[in-house]
């Protein structure tokens, strides 16, 4: 009886061990995904709610994976302002979003959120992402 508590205390101390290792990268989306959030909580929440759910007819929701995941190039371009319509789940969203005066890690922080939370699942996303994405914004 005392080994298999030992066995079993042994095993789940190597288990524990085991997943609680991360990358260096996983620990850097992480930081990204909690800084991103208090972000989120101040400056989007208000518009885009605080489950991504939109604002009825005036602010589209975050929700949808699929924009998400096909527009995520654009998604830094929200730094400049949103001038044109932007269809979301078949629904036209015409309302303007206003320029933020955020640095490019506040962009990535901002969209690691967004793209990880909300039923998003979509990684990292960098400063130099921003960089790139930033210069072909319409």
């Amino acid at each position: 009886m005392r080994k298999l508590v030992l066995i079993i205390f042994i095993s789940s101390a190597l288990l524990t061990m085991f997943y609680s290792c991360q990358t260096a990268d996983r620990i850097q989306q992480d930081a990204y995904y909690v800084n991103g959030r208090d972000l989120y909580i101040k400056h989007c929440q208000n518009c885009h709610g605080a489950k991504g759910e939109g604002l009825g007819a005036l602010t589209p929701p975050l929700t949808d994976s699929i924009y998400m995941k096909a527009n995520k190039q654009q998604l830094a371009c929200f730094k400049k302002g949103l001038t044109t319509p932007v269809t979301v789940n078949g629904k036209v969203y015409e309302s303007k979003m206003p320029a933020f005066n955020f640095a490019d890690i506040d962009v990535a922080q901002l969209i690691v959120y967004i793209t990880n939370d909300f039923g998003n699942k979509q990684g990292m996303y960098t400063n130099d992402n921003v960089a790139a994405d930033l210069k072909n914004c319409k």
